[in-house]
């Protein structure tokens, strides 16, 4: 599996990676323009992207504004709904209307920060996404 933590805090970003390298190749973003371009680059060289855990709170683009983009370019493309990236919202923010807007720009999961590693590969599964034991 492709995997790409988009995550400004090098505690988190070291966290994240740590629990999924285990699983498959994860390659990190700071920011948003950072990922933005990973995803481009990845599509570009036909090697998509299978799982995004994406922060909102980040430099340049926040999580929100990337999260919408994808979406829309992976609907340029013709990838029906549901059928693109895998993004998981990894996040401290809590507010309903946060998680309400990241499920309306089409996020599958939102997991708020610290990441618990039981919570992360539980919606692994949940999404479809299986990994070794």
């Amino acid at each position: 599996m492709k995997i790409l933590v988009v995550e400004d805090d090098f505690t988190s970003r070291l966290l994240l990676q740590k629990l999924l390298a285990p699983y498959g190749e994860v390659h990190i973003a700071i920011n948003g323009r950072e990922a933005m371009a990973a995803f481009r680059m990845a599509r570009e060289e036909s090697a998509p992207y299978q799982l995004i855990c994406l922060d909102i709170v980040i430099p340049d683009l926040d999580g929100q504004a990337v999260l919408q983009e994808i979406r829309h370019l992976e609907e340029a493309e013709g990838i029906v709904r549901g059928n693109g990236v895998k993004i998981i919202m990894t996040t401290v923010v809590q507010d309903p209307l946060t998680i309400m807007n990241a499920f309306t720009h089409q996020c599958e999961a939102y997991l708020v920060k610290p990441i618990d590693k039981g919570k992360l590969v539980e919606t692994l599964h949940r999404l479809g996404i299986y990994l070794p034991k």
